[in-house]
């Protein structure tokens, strides 16, 4: 299949676990993950009329997309791979959207860099819902406090929360916890859902899923 067919059938499964769970089809984003694809993949979703891409590395996006925002400036970008205290300068002038705040020093390092730059970007905060040492994210003991830091101390708009479950266990259950600390919170976006489980992540909630390998197929 083309990667235009590709991105209708994700569109319109995800059409239809939204109104099987009472919510607008409109309440759902599709971020197609561009990272390490080959360039003629990413213009055939360009091709297609997609502007919502997420990418894991900061170099790695400035060198695809930096020229092709003048050539698509309804291009949106998020940043959905961690992210280091030296490369926030180059995120915060290329990203629309960080989804990756997982710790007080790198909020700090945003809200300034935002600041320098006059961008105020909306944020999420990554929470590592299986404790997984080798993952990135917050530990839900701690989200509280680094919000509280983000939205108190620097004042970042903070929209909503993140994760990755844990590849060995049923994602639908991080994805529930991950929907009820956003309520305890406040707050109304969440990003999660991938290739293998966006459909269980979209009736729980779910306004972005992130999903790569079913849009441009197996990356060489």
């Amino acid at each position: 299949m083309t990667i235009a067919e590709n991105l209708k059938n994700i569109q319109d499964t995800i059409n239809v676990a939204a109104e099987d769970a009472a919510r607008t089809s409109d309440s759902v984003h599709l971020v197609a993950v561009s990272k390490k694809q080959p360039e003629e993949r990413i213009e055939e979703a360009l091709a297609a009329g997609h502007r919502l891409y997420g990418e894991n590395r900061v170099q790695e996006a400035k060198e695809r997309w930096q020229e092709r925002r003048l050539k698509y400036p309804d291009l949106k970008l998020h940043l959905i791979g961690p992210l280091q205290t030296n490369k926030v300068k180059d995120a915060v002038a290329l990203f629309d959207v960080i989804e990756t705040i997982d710790r007080e020093k790198l909020a700090d390092a945003l809200a300034k860099e935002m600041h320098k730059q006059g961008r105020d970007l909306p944020c999420f905060i990554q929470v590592n819902t299986g404790a997984e040492e080798q993952k990135a994210g917050v530990g839900p003991e701690e989200l509280e406090e680094l919000y509280n830091f983000c939205y108190g101390e620097c004042g970042l708009d903070v929209v909503g929360l993140m994760c990755i479950p844990p590849a060995d266990e049923p994602p639908a259950l991080h994805f529930a916890l991950l929907k009820k600390y956003a309520e305890e919170l406040g707050l109304k976006e969440l990003s999660m859902g991938m290739s293998t489980d966006y459909e269980h992540a979209v009736p729980l909630g779910a306004t972005y899923v992130r999903i790569g390998t079913g849009v441009f197929g197996a990356r060489s």
